[in-house]
């Protein structure tokens, strides 16, 4: 049976379809993540396209929404891909991810099992978690991955071309907290490429325009009203760095003396 579900599935993305809240599986409103006002009662999320990408200001709540879509998929919440827990989380006082999925509810079709969930704060963690692995149980007679042994943004971009071109689905939280603009325009190239294969869901959480100006993404805003649709133009980040390249100097003397 196992096997069976690890073939690929000759149906195009997107898998999961929707998501929505379940009150009843609260039980404390006042705490996080529950308090946040995206998490109303009547909160779902449809994904009608392969691509969904989520922006917003910090403290929102998209990294938490995202470790809750990834609990839900079977991923750990620190990142990494199905059965991976390359984090210890003996001492973590708080697992949101965990919490917030307690409370949703998911509609799939199909169910995906394969895919993965990337974090830039546990990036190095997963790293080094995949290149120990490899170096004790070797497949194939080569070498170990060496994800680290390159630039952080070097070894994010080897990461995504190695882990992130097969069917499933990927969660990529802030992908370009260690992309210059030149390596981000790469990681647009890998999306088209995922996109073309017809079967890679992504859902991603970013503060890049460049990213955000993918072409035939679902793009959201997450404000505290909830998610709403916007163009790229409409969003915050936009009309901050068009200000900025209008005229660097004089932005930066404003915003100092705010």
């Amino acid at each position: 049976m196992a096997s069976r579900r690890n073939r690929p599935i000759n149906l195009p993305a997107p898998y999961l379809k929707r998501i929505w809240l379940e009150p009843s599986r609260i039980t404390n409103r006042e705490a996080y993540p529950f308090c946040l006002p995206l998490l109303r009662d009547d909160f779902e999320l449809s994904f009608d396209k392969a691509i969904t990408i989520i922006v917003g200001e910090n403290g929102t709540g998209k990294s938490t929404l995202l470790e809750g879509i990834a609990v839900l998929a079977g991923y750990d919440e620190a990142g990494g891909g199905k059965g991976y827990m390359t984090v210890d989380h003996s001492w973590a006082l708080e697992k949101m991810g965990g919490q917030l999925s307690s409370a949703l509810r998911a509609s799939w079709l199909p169910k995906i099992t394969n895919g993965w969930f990337f974090r830039a704060e546990s990036f190095f963690s997963v790293a080094r978690y995949l290149d120990e692995m490899a170096q004790k149980y070797p497949m194939g007679g080569g070498p170990p991955p060496d994800f680290l042994s390159h630039s952080h943004g070097e070894g994010f971009l080897r990461f995504f071309e190695e882990r992130c071109q097969k069917q499933g689905i990927f969660i990529f939280d802030e992908p370009e907290s260690a992309l210059s603009p030149a390596r981000q325009i790469e990681f647009l190239k890998l999306m088209r490429r995922m996109e073309n294969i017809g079967h890679c869901q992504i859902i991603m959480a970013t503060h890049s325009p460049v990213l955000m100006a993918y072409p035939n993404a679902r793009l959201l805003r997450l404000t505290k009203y909830g998610l709403e649709p916007v163009t790229v133009r409409e969003t915050d980040h936009y009309k901050v760095m068009r200000e900025f390249c209008e005229d660097p100097a004089g932005f930066v003397q404003a915003a100092i003396e705010e």
